[in-house]
Formats: C-alpha cells, sequence, structure tokens
C-alpha cells in the first residue's frame, strides 16, 4: 500500500477518535468471486471430465457393447463429485482419495479384462479362466506372466498412466469459497440436468441387480468365492469317485481279450501336429516317430485329421474320460442320474489294473481322473505346471508298471508335460538344434510378418516336440518290448489341445480364438489286427470321442457302446464339433 493511503488511514483513524460523530472514510474492499468462480467451476468440469475419459478409455478397452455405458453409469457418481464444492480441506484431502481408489478400481478392472482378451481371449468369469484360477498357486501365476510378461507390462503401463491422470486432476474438485457464494453465480441449466439426469440413472442401475454385479468391487467378490467354490469342490472329490465306482460296477463291462493284455494311452499337452514332421511339418521334429511308423506298417495309424474340442486341459480331459457326453442337470446333488462313466471306473470294473504316471503336480486333474486309478505315481510335485520336470523322468515309472506281475490286465495312463509354456523348460539344456540355422520355417514366418520374439518361442516349441518325440517313441517303444510274444498291447497318443506358436497370428500360447488351439496329433499302435487303411487315417476325429476308441482297444463290451464314434470301427460317422472358432475345414 502507498505511503499516503497508510498516511490517509492514519489521520481519519484520529479524526474518528476525536470526534466519533464525524463521517468514517472507508476503503471499499475489492473481492474476486465474480472473475473466480468460473474459473473454479472450469477446474471442476476438467477435473470430471479427465478422470471420466480416464475411467471410459480402460471400461472400453476390457469390455464391449451395452456393458461399455453400464460401467460407466455405475462409475459416474464419484465422478461427479468432483463437481461438489467442498469448504474443509480435509474433507477435500478425503475426496481426493476416494475418488481415485474409486477410479482406479474400475480402472483395474478393465486392465485385467483387457489382458485376458489380449493372451488368452477369454473374459475372466469364463471356464477357462475360472478353472485355470482354481487350478493354479502364486508360482505358477508368476511364471504365466512372466510367458506373456509384454503384455502384462502394456497394461500395467497403462494402469499406471490411468493412476497418474485420475491423481493429479482429483485433487482439482470444486472449492467451497464463502466470498464467492455472495455473488449468485449459477451453473447453465444443460449442466445442472445432465448431472441430474445421471445421478437419476446411476441410482436406477444400482437398485438393478443385472447392472449392479458389473461393479468391479461386486464382480471380483463373487468372482473369488466362484474360485473359492470350485477348489472346495476339486478337493472334496472322493464321494464322487465312489459314486462313479458304483455306477462302473452296476454297468457291468466285460474284458472279451483272452490272455494277458496292456493298453497305454498317452496323453500329453500343447502339442498341435502342424509342428510335428510325422505330420509334414518343414522341421526334424519327430524322426523316431517316422521311423516307428515306417518299421510298424499297419499295425500303426496316424490321424492325420485330429481335433480337440476344448482349447484347455480340463475341459479337454474331462471329455476324454467321460466319452464327450454331457452331465445331468442332478449331479449337483449328488445323484448319478444319467451322468456318463468314467472310462477308468470301467476299465477296473471290467478287470483291468490301472497306473495313473504323471509328470503334472495338478489338484483337479489328480482328483478328478488320477485317483480313479489302482496305481498314482505323481513324478513332479514341484508346484507350477510351468516346474523344470522334464518328461522323461516318468519312463522309469513306466517300465516298472510293465513289469508289474499282479495282474494280467493292465491300463497304463501317462500324463505329459509336452509343450506346456514355457517351451524352454520342456527340453534339456543346451538342446535346441534350431535356435542357430535361418531355415525355410524361420523364412515363412519372417515372410508372414511374425515378430522376433514369436520366432523365438517358435525355435523353443519345435525344440520342445523334437524332446517330446524321443520321450513318446520310447512310451511306444516300451509298449512294442513289454510282454510275452503272444501277449496283447496297444498303444494311444494324443494331445489335450493345440498351441498358437505363429501359425494363424502374431502371439504363442494357448488360444481359444484359433484354430491351432484345437490341432492335435493323435496315434494308434496295436499288436494284432491292421489298423485303418490309408483313406481311413484322413477321416476327422475328436478328442472327445477318445473314450470309445479306447473301449474298443482295451476289447471291452458294455451296455453303453456307441459304435458310430470309435473311429477304429467300420461303423464310424463324423460329426463336426461345435468350437468357438470357423474351420474351414475339419478335413485337413
Amino acid at each position: 500500500m502507498a505511503p499516503a493511503a497508510v498516511g490517509a488511514l492514519a489521520f481519519a483513524a484520529h479524526r474518528r477518535t476525536q470526534n466519533p460523530n464525524a463521517p468514517s472514510t472507508r476503503i471499499p474492499r475489492l473481492t474476486s468471486a465474480p472473475s473466480d468462480a468460473p474459473a473454479s467451476r472450469g477446474n471442476a468440469l476438467l477435473a470430471c471430465g479427465v478422470v471420466g475419459a480416464t475411467l471410459l478409455a480402460l471400461i472400453a478397452l476390457g469390455h464391449d457393447g451395452r456393458r461399455i455405458a453400464q460401467l460407466a453409469v455405475l462409475a459416474a457418481p464419484v465422478v461427479l463429485w468432483l463437481a461438489w464444492p467442498l469448504k474443509s480441506a480435509r474433507m477435500r484431502r478425503v475426496r481426493t482419495v476416494l475418488v481415485w481408489l474409486w477410479a482406479m478400481g474400475f480402472a483395474l478392472d478393465g486392465a485385467v479384462r483387457a489382458y485376458l482378451l489380449d493372451t488368452y481371449q477369454a473374459a475372466p468369469d469364463g471356464a477357462m479362466v475360472l478353472g485355470a484360477a482354481a487350478n493354479t498357486n502364486a508360482r505358477e501365476s508368476t511364471e504365466y506372466l512372466w510367458m506373456h510378461w509384454r503384455s502384462a507390462v502394456v497394461w500395467s503401463a497403462a494402469l499406471a498412466v490411468a493412476g497418474v491422470l485420475v491423481g493429479m486432476f482429483a485433487r482439482r474438485g470444486a472449492v467451497f469459497d464463502a466470498a464467492a457464494s455472495s455473488v449468485r453465480t449459477r451453473s447453465p441449466f444443460w449442466l445442472r440436468s445432465l448431472v441430474l439426469v445421471l445421478l437419476l440413472v446411476a441410482c436406477v442401475a444400482y437398485a438393478s441387480k443385472p447392472w449392479r454385479r458389473l461393479h468391479p468391487a461386486i464382480f471380483w467378490a463373487g468372482w473369488s468365492q466362484s474360485v473359492h467354490t470350485l477348489r472346495a469342490a476339486w478337493a472334496d472329490q472322493e464321494k464322487v469317485r465312489d459314486r462313479a465306482m458304483a455306477q462302473a460296477r452296476a454297468i457291468a463291462p466285460v474284458a472279451l481279450q483272452a490272455g494277458p493284455s496292456t493298453v497305454v494311452l498317452v496323453i500329453t499337452d500343447s502339442i498341435n501336429r502342424d509342428n510335428m514332421a510325422l505330420y509334414g511339418y518343414g522341421r526334424p521334429t519327430t524322426p523316431r516317430l517316422l521311423a516307428h511308423k515306417a518299421q510298424a506298417g499297419e499295425q500303426m495309424a496316424v490321424l492325420k485329421n485330429a481335433w480337440s474340442v476344448d482349447a484347455s486341459t480340463l475341459p479337454a480331459l474331462r471329455n476324454m474320460f467321460h466319452f464327450g457326453l454331457p452331465h445331468a442337470e442332478n449331479a449337483e446333488n449328488g445323484k448319478d442320474g444319467d451322468n456318463p462313466p468314467h472310462l477308468l471306473a470301467l476299465a477296473r470294473a471290467a478287470g483291468y489294473k490301472v497306473w495313473w504316471i504323471s509328470n503334472h503336480d495338478d489338484l483337479a486333474i489328480e482328483q478328478q481322473h488320477a485317483r480313479f486309478a489302482d496305481v498314482v505315481d505323481m513324478v513332479n510335485r514341484t508346484p507350477g505346471r510351468a516346474s523344470a520336470s522334464l518328461d522323461g523322468e516318468i519312463l522309469d515309472c513306466v517300465q516298472e508298471a510293465f513289469a508289474d506281475t499282479s495282474t494280467d490286465r493292465k491300463l497304463i495312463v501317462v500324463h505329459l508335460m509336452g509343450a506346456h509354456p514355457h517351451y524352454s523348460l520342456r527340453f534339456p539344456e543346451n538342446a535346441n538344434p534350431f535356435d542357430d540355422d535361418v531355415d525355410a520355417v524361420e523364412t515363412g514366418l519372417v515372410k508372414d510378418g511374425r515378430s522376433a520374439w514369436v520366432r523365438r518361442f517358435r525355435q523353443e516349441y519345435d525344440a520342445a516336440l523334437l524332446y517330446h518325440d524321443f520321450v513318446v517313441s520310447e512310451l511306444l517303444q516300451q509298449t512294442r518290448t513289454a510282454g510275452k510274444p503272444d501277449e496283447y498291447r496297444a498303444w494311444m497318443y494324443l494331445s489335450d489341445h493345440g498351441q498358437e506358436v505363429g501359425h494363424g497370428s502374431d502371439r504363442a500360447g494357448h488360444s481359444p480364438s484359433t484354430a491351432s488351439g484345437y490341432r492335435i496329433p493323435a496315434v494308434v499302435w496295436r499288436s494284432r489286427e491292421p489298423l485303418l487303411g490309408g483313406a481311413a487315417q484322413q477321416q476327422p476325429f475328436r478328442a472327445d470321442w477318445t473314450g470309445w476308441t479306447l473301449m474298443d482297444l482295451l476289447k471291452i463290451q458294455w451296455s453303453g457302446q456307441m459304435p458310430e464314434r470309435n473311429v477304429l470301427g467300420d461303423a464310424y460317422r463324423w460329426q463336426a464339433p461345435k468350437i468357438p472358432v470357423a474351420v474351414e475345414s475339419f478335413s485337413r
């Protein structure tokens, strides 16, 4: 303030003291309310806009269609709170924290869903994701994230950017100014109407259960409960197995094969037949199986057009061992009803001694299938399917099963890791012959625009198949040479599902959205009777019908037989499966 003004004020005060009745000299108080109010409102609207737009972007990445609008409406109330003036600095800080937490809940939901769509083409409440989550642990989850770390980094970065933006602008919510309140500044009518309509729609949304359950807090709480329920159901399978054994005994299957017999079923994981030289692939990934085929002649059939109907392990095995038949609706009430029998239960009821020899440490598979066996040998007890246990570890256990003399009838089920990611852990160290040379396969991948990391995964995948060829061929060799010369022996090999490794898209891993996720190998050998002719081996085969073919190899007769589903029989009739992928032809 200027010295002259200071002097004038002092003189006026002096005169007021000397003469109270003298008129006072007032300096009018300047206020910035008229000009500050629009600026404050503009900051609040900007905060609402940026926070809302950030949320909408993340929601749109993880949802589609009308669900984007539904989630946006559910998120709106707290975002609109930023436009409500608050006087207390403490309440404004509380609002900033609550808005950030609220917004990040929706943002995290969108990012997780987007990651699942990008990596697995699956929703979090889909059977594949629920089953995988219920059947995993912290180590395995870390391994999967490491396998797909690029996608995880991208979506984590998007989430981090969203967090920073929301944090910056949530602090700019409307502030109550007492000085500004003395000047009547009302928001435009259209703005007040829009806010009112959004709040009313949000109230209706929260009153509606189908809308309300989409809220991230409610959805993920229910999702967690579903996973817990699924785990509990798997952990209590003993009663289910007892009922299945009683059902199998009631069916009374009969083994028609006289004398000793040994049947081996080899189930592997994540093998795509397109990567096997046995099926015409350009790299020598299956030299031993090719040699067996040349030696065995008509005793060995390579089913050229084999398909899984499931792109993940749990449903694939369920279909294999339950003949591809659906469960009855009353299964949840603990009643057998018309539920399909379990193949291993039928084999035991027919007099077979059953082995389950596995390189998987898998609770669900162990409880749902392995525990039906008389002998269960879980070679790999390291948690996580991405453990470094090589499939060759099971060979000695299988040899012991062949050497068992306690029974004349044996069914040996072998469950391998195959080429389950990580591919680099599926073969011995420094045993990748495909990582140096630029061959025709590598050139083709480059021509198709496949990225360097997908090409590297293809090299590791093919190296895994080369080692896998060694293990599978040893199992076939053991079967062909075991027992007495006149003993009946049979062997069947197939994969639970395929794998995408740059075949139809620039990605690697499980793929329920491309045909590569369903293209599998299937091979049959038996010591007696020639198998399918050349033309018959070209006809399509479904992995969910494996049970019908295996019952033929076991020479078991039972009341539920469906010869039209046994690929080895003359009555076989192909029916195309319903899979969530458009397949140009199942015959190639």
